[in-house]
Protein backbone atom coordinates (compact mmCIF):
# COMPACT_ATOMS: atom_id res chain seq x y z
CA UNK A 1 0.00 0.00 0.00
CA UNK A 2 1.25 3.48 -0.86
CA UNK A 3 2.06 5.71 2.13
CA UNK A 4 0.21 8.74 3.40
CA UNK A 5 2.25 11.82 2.52
CA UNK A 6 2.70 14.86 4.77
CA UNK A 7 4.01 17.97 3.02
CA UNK A 8 5.12 21.24 4.62
CA UNK A 9 5.79 24.43 2.66
CA UNK A 10 7.95 26.60 4.94
CA UNK A 11 7.85 30.16 3.62
CA UNK A 12 8.91 33.52 4.90
CA UNK A 13 5.38 34.69 5.67
CA UNK A 14 3.38 31.45 5.99
CA UNK A 15 3.71 27.74 6.67
CA UNK A 16 1.32 25.37 4.92
CA UNK A 17 0.72 21.71 5.72
CA UNK A 18 -0.90 19.14 3.44
CA UNK A 19 -1.85 15.49 3.97
CA UNK A 20 -2.22 13.30 0.89
CA UNK A 21 -3.73 9.82 0.98
CA UNK A 22 -2.30 6.65 -0.59
CA UNK A 23 -3.80 7.49 -3.98
CA UNK A 24 -2.70 11.13 -3.86
CA UNK A 25 -6.06 12.41 -2.65
CA UNK A 26 -6.11 15.43 -0.32
CA UNK A 27 -7.17 14.67 3.25
CA UNK A 28 -6.35 17.92 5.02
CA UNK A 29 -4.68 21.26 4.52
CA UNK A 30 -3.80 24.03 6.96
CA UNK A 31 -1.94 27.34 6.61
CA UNK A 32 -0.58 29.46 9.47
CA UNK A 33 1.50 32.65 9.63
CA UNK A 34 5.22 31.95 9.86
CA UNK A 35 6.75 32.74 13.27
CA UNK A 36 10.15 33.41 11.65
CA UNK A 37 10.26 36.81 13.33
CA UNK A 38 10.22 35.01 16.70
CA UNK A 39 13.34 33.01 15.84
CA UNK A 40 14.50 29.58 14.81
CA UNK A 41 13.07 27.59 17.73
CA UNK A 42 9.62 29.02 17.07
CA UNK A 43 9.82 27.86 13.45
CA UNK A 44 10.87 24.34 14.46
CA UNK A 45 8.01 24.15 16.96
CA UNK A 46 5.47 25.38 14.41
CA UNK A 47 6.56 22.91 11.73
CA UNK A 48 6.63 20.00 14.19
CA UNK A 49 3.16 20.95 15.43
CA UNK A 50 1.73 20.94 11.91
CA UNK A 51 3.32 17.57 11.18
CA UNK A 52 1.92 16.09 14.39
CA UNK A 53 -1.52 17.47 13.58
CA UNK A 54 -1.49 15.93 10.10
CA UNK A 55 -0.10 12.64 11.42
CA UNK A 56 -3.01 12.45 13.85
CA UNK A 57 -5.34 12.06 10.86
CA UNK A 58 -3.50 8.99 9.52
CA UNK A 59 -4.97 5.58 10.41
CA UNK A 60 -3.01 3.66 13.03
CA UNK A 61 -0.37 1.43 11.51
CA UNK A 62 -0.40 3.13 8.09
CA UNK A 63 2.92 4.11 6.49
CA UNK A 64 3.72 7.79 6.14
CA UNK A 65 6.36 10.09 4.65
CA UNK A 66 7.26 13.67 5.54
CA UNK A 67 8.65 16.23 3.10
CA UNK A 68 9.45 19.87 3.79
CA UNK A 69 10.16 22.59 1.26
CA UNK A 70 12.36 25.45 2.46
CA UNK A 71 13.50 28.74 0.89
CA UNK A 72 17.12 27.58 0.82
CA UNK A 73 19.03 24.30 0.79
CA UNK A 74 20.78 21.91 3.18
CA UNK A 75 24.53 21.58 2.80
CA UNK A 76 25.18 17.85 2.15
CA UNK A 77 28.46 17.95 4.12
CA UNK A 78 27.50 19.94 7.24
CA UNK A 79 23.75 19.29 7.31
CA UNK A 80 23.19 23.02 7.91
CA UNK A 81 20.77 25.29 6.03
CA UNK A 82 22.36 27.74 3.61
CA UNK A 83 21.14 30.44 1.21
CA UNK A 84 17.77 30.79 2.96
CA UNK A 85 15.56 33.83 2.47
CA UNK A 86 14.28 33.16 6.01
CA UNK A 87 17.56 34.17 7.60
CA UNK A 88 16.80 32.61 11.00
CA UNK A 89 17.30 29.20 9.32
CA UNK A 90 20.80 29.90 8.01
CA UNK A 91 23.47 27.79 9.67
CA UNK A 92 20.91 25.71 11.58
CA UNK A 93 20.57 21.89 11.54
CA UNK A 94 16.87 22.08 10.65
CA UNK A 95 16.56 18.54 9.33
CA UNK A 96 18.31 17.02 12.35
CA UNK A 97 16.33 19.10 14.82
CA UNK A 98 13.02 18.15 13.23
CA UNK A 99 13.93 14.47 13.08
CA UNK A 100 14.89 14.54 16.77
CA UNK A 101 11.67 16.30 17.66
CA UNK A 102 9.43 14.06 15.54
CA UNK A 103 11.26 10.79 16.06
CA UNK A 104 11.32 9.91 12.37
CA UNK A 105 13.05 10.75 9.09
CA UNK A 106 12.10 13.85 7.11
CA UNK A 107 13.21 15.08 3.69
CA UNK A 108 14.12 18.72 3.10
CA UNK A 109 14.27 20.21 -0.40
CA UNK A 110 14.50 23.65 -1.91
CA UNK A 111 11.08 25.21 -2.52
CA UNK A 112 11.77 25.59 -6.25
CA UNK A 113 12.47 21.84 -6.43
CA UNK A 114 9.13 21.23 -4.72
CA UNK A 115 7.35 23.52 -7.17
CA UNK A 116 8.94 21.73 -10.12
CA UNK A 117 8.10 18.30 -8.71
CA UNK A 118 4.45 19.23 -8.24
CA UNK A 119 4.02 20.76 -11.69
CA UNK A 120 5.63 17.71 -13.30
CA UNK A 121 3.42 15.24 -11.41
CA UNK A 122 0.12 17.08 -11.42
CA UNK A 123 0.46 20.33 -13.34
CA UNK A 124 1.67 22.00 -16.51
CA UNK A 125 4.87 19.93 -16.76
CA UNK A 126 3.14 16.56 -16.72
CA UNK A 127 4.15 14.33 -19.63
CA UNK A 128 7.39 16.15 -20.47
CA UNK A 129 10.79 14.47 -20.05
CA UNK A 130 13.09 17.35 -19.04
CA UNK A 131 11.36 20.29 -17.37
CA UNK A 132 12.88 23.47 -16.01
CA UNK A 133 10.67 25.01 -13.33
CA UNK A 134 11.01 28.73 -12.69
CA UNK A 135 9.92 30.67 -9.62
CA UNK A 136 9.76 34.43 -10.19
CA UNK A 137 8.56 36.42 -7.21
CA UNK A 138 10.39 38.36 -4.54
CA UNK A 139 13.41 36.28 -5.58
CA UNK A 140 14.15 34.01 -8.51
CA UNK A 141 14.76 30.26 -8.30
CA UNK A 142 14.56 27.18 -10.42
CA UNK A 143 14.41 23.40 -10.44
CA UNK A 144 15.24 20.66 -12.93
CA UNK A 145 13.08 17.55 -13.31
CA UNK A 146 14.29 14.68 -15.50
CA UNK A 147 11.85 11.86 -16.23
CA UNK A 148 9.93 12.51 -13.02
CA UNK A 149 12.98 12.93 -10.76
CA UNK A 150 14.04 16.36 -9.50
CA UNK A 151 17.80 16.77 -9.77
CA UNK A 152 19.59 18.22 -6.73
CA UNK A 153 23.25 17.83 -7.71
CA UNK A 154 26.21 17.08 -5.40
CA UNK A 155 26.06 20.59 -3.90
CA UNK A 156 22.24 20.70 -3.93
CA UNK A 157 22.22 23.79 -6.13
CA UNK A 158 20.94 22.32 -9.40
CA UNK A 159 18.57 24.76 -11.07
CA UNK A 160 19.70 27.83 -9.09
CA UNK A 161 19.71 30.03 -12.15
CA UNK A 162 18.81 33.09 -10.06
CA UNK A 163 22.45 33.43 -9.09
CA UNK A 164 24.04 33.24 -12.50
CA UNK A 165 25.81 36.57 -13.00
CA UNK A 166 24.66 37.95 -16.36
CA UNK A 167 25.90 41.53 -15.91
CA UNK A 168 29.25 42.09 -14.15
CA UNK A 169 28.50 45.82 -13.99
CA UNK A 170 25.00 45.25 -12.65
CA UNK A 171 23.47 45.74 -9.22
CA UNK A 172 25.03 43.88 -6.28
CA UNK A 173 23.26 40.69 -5.21
CA UNK A 174 23.06 39.39 -1.64
CA UNK A 175 24.98 36.29 -2.77
CA UNK A 176 28.09 38.42 -3.26
CA UNK A 177 28.04 38.66 -7.07
CA UNK A 178 26.78 41.48 -9.27
CA UNK A 179 24.12 41.46 -11.93
CA UNK A 180 22.63 38.08 -11.05
CA UNK A 181 19.48 36.90 -12.82
CA UNK A 182 17.62 37.57 -9.56
CA UNK A 183 18.60 41.26 -9.66
CA UNK A 184 17.14 41.51 -13.16
CA UNK A 185 13.84 39.63 -13.21
CA UNK A 186 12.63 39.24 -9.63
CA UNK A 187 10.04 41.66 -8.31
CA UNK A 188 12.47 43.07 -5.76
CA UNK A 189 15.20 43.42 -8.39
CA UNK A 190 12.98 45.39 -10.77
CA UNK A 191 11.79 47.60 -7.92
CA UNK A 192 15.35 48.37 -6.78
CA UNK A 193 16.41 49.18 -10.34
CA UNK A 194 13.48 51.57 -10.75
CA UNK A 195 14.34 53.30 -7.49
CA UNK A 196 18.00 53.62 -8.51
CA UNK A 197 16.98 55.17 -11.86
CA UNK A 198 14.31 57.56 -10.58
CA UNK A 199 14.86 58.02 -6.84
CA UNK A 200 11.33 56.80 -6.18
CA UNK A 201 10.09 53.53 -4.73
CA UNK A 202 7.28 51.73 -6.53
CA UNK A 203 6.14 48.11 -6.29
CA UNK A 204 6.27 45.70 -9.23
CA UNK A 205 2.50 45.48 -9.50
CA UNK A 206 2.30 49.24 -10.02
CA UNK A 207 5.16 49.23 -12.53
CA UNK A 208 3.25 46.70 -14.62
CA UNK A 209 -0.06 48.53 -14.30
CA UNK A 210 1.37 51.93 -15.20
CA UNK A 211 3.37 50.48 -18.09
CA UNK A 212 0.15 49.13 -19.55
CA UNK A 213 -1.31 52.64 -19.22
CA UNK A 214 1.64 54.13 -21.10
CA UNK A 215 3.53 55.88 -18.27
CA UNK A 216 6.99 56.40 -19.81
CA UNK A 217 9.26 55.48 -16.90
CA UNK A 218 7.32 52.31 -16.17
CA UNK A 219 7.11 51.41 -19.85
CA UNK A 220 10.91 51.53 -20.06
CA UNK A 221 11.33 49.53 -16.83
CA UNK A 222 8.79 46.90 -17.91
CA UNK A 223 10.32 46.50 -21.36
CA UNK A 224 13.75 46.06 -19.76
CA UNK A 225 12.28 43.39 -17.47
CA UNK A 226 10.82 41.49 -20.44
CA UNK A 227 14.09 41.78 -22.35
CA UNK A 228 16.10 40.56 -19.36
CA UNK A 229 13.65 37.66 -19.01
CA UNK A 230 14.23 36.74 -22.63
CA UNK A 231 18.00 36.97 -22.36
CA UNK A 232 18.22 34.98 -19.11
CA UNK A 233 15.78 32.24 -20.04
CA UNK A 234 17.02 32.07 -23.63
CA UNK A 235 20.53 31.41 -22.36
CA UNK A 236 19.29 28.79 -19.93
CA UNK A 237 17.36 27.02 -22.69
CA UNK A 238 20.52 27.03 -24.82
CA UNK A 239 22.28 25.09 -22.04
CA UNK A 240 19.55 22.63 -20.98
CA UNK A 241 17.39 22.39 -24.13
CA UNK A 242 14.43 21.32 -21.95
CA UNK A 243 11.24 19.79 -23.27
CA UNK A 244 9.25 22.48 -21.44
CA UNK A 245 9.64 25.42 -19.07
CA UNK A 246 6.99 26.06 -16.39
CA UNK A 247 6.75 29.51 -14.81
CA UNK A 248 5.63 29.98 -11.20
CA UNK A 249 5.69 32.61 -8.48
CA UNK A 250 3.77 35.87 -8.37
CA UNK A 251 5.35 37.31 -11.51
CA UNK A 252 4.26 34.30 -13.56
CA UNK A 253 0.79 35.88 -13.66
CA UNK A 254 2.07 38.69 -15.92
CA UNK A 255 0.40 37.93 -19.26
CA UNK A 256 3.08 39.69 -21.32
CA UNK A 257 5.63 37.04 -20.33
CA UNK A 258 3.80 34.57 -22.58
CA UNK A 259 3.72 36.90 -25.59
CA UNK A 260 6.44 39.57 -25.63
CA UNK A 261 8.56 37.62 -23.14
CA UNK A 262 8.43 34.42 -25.20
CA UNK A 263 9.36 36.40 -28.33
CA UNK A 264 12.43 37.76 -26.47
CA UNK A 265 13.37 34.25 -25.36
CA UNK A 266 13.30 33.15 -28.99
CA UNK A 267 15.51 36.10 -29.92
CA UNK A 268 18.22 35.17 -27.44
CA UNK A 269 18.17 31.36 -27.51
CA UNK A 270 20.74 29.60 -29.70
CA UNK A 271 18.24 28.37 -32.28
CA UNK A 272 16.45 30.15 -35.10
CA UNK A 273 13.17 28.22 -34.72
CA UNK A 274 12.81 27.64 -30.97
CA UNK A 275 9.88 25.35 -30.11
CA UNK A 276 10.27 25.05 -26.32
CA UNK A 277 6.86 25.48 -24.64
CA UNK A 278 6.97 28.17 -21.94
CA UNK A 279 3.97 27.38 -19.78
CA UNK A 280 2.03 29.04 -17.01
CA UNK A 281 1.79 26.86 -13.89
CA UNK A 282 -1.50 25.09 -13.12
CA UNK A 283 -1.24 24.61 -9.35
CA UNK A 284 -0.71 28.21 -8.21
CA UNK A 285 0.65 28.70 -4.72
CA UNK A 286 -0.36 25.13 -3.83
CA UNK A 287 2.51 23.71 -5.89
CA UNK A 288 5.11 24.09 -3.14
CA UNK A 289 3.25 22.09 -0.50
CA UNK A 290 2.14 19.44 -3.02
CA UNK A 291 5.73 18.97 -4.16
CA UNK A 292 6.94 18.79 -0.56
CA UNK A 293 4.50 15.96 0.08
CA UNK A 294 5.82 14.02 -2.90
CA UNK A 295 9.51 14.37 -1.96
CA UNK A 296 8.93 12.92 1.54
CA UNK A 297 10.60 9.77 2.75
Amino acid sequence: MNPYRIGIDLGGTKIEALLLGPEGEEHSRRRIPSPAGMGYEAVVAAVAGLVDEAAGRIPEGARRTIGIGIPGSVDPVTGLVRNANSTCLIGKPLQGDLESRLGCSVALRNDADCFTMAECRMGAGRGYGLVFGVIMGTGCGGGICIDGVVREGPHRIAGEWGHISVDPAGAPCYCGNRGCVETKISGSGVERAFCADHGEGIVMEEIVRLAREGELRCTVAFDRFLDDFGRCLGGLISILDPDAVVLGGGLSNIDELYTIGVARVRRYAFHDALRTPILRNRLGDSAGVIGAAWIGR
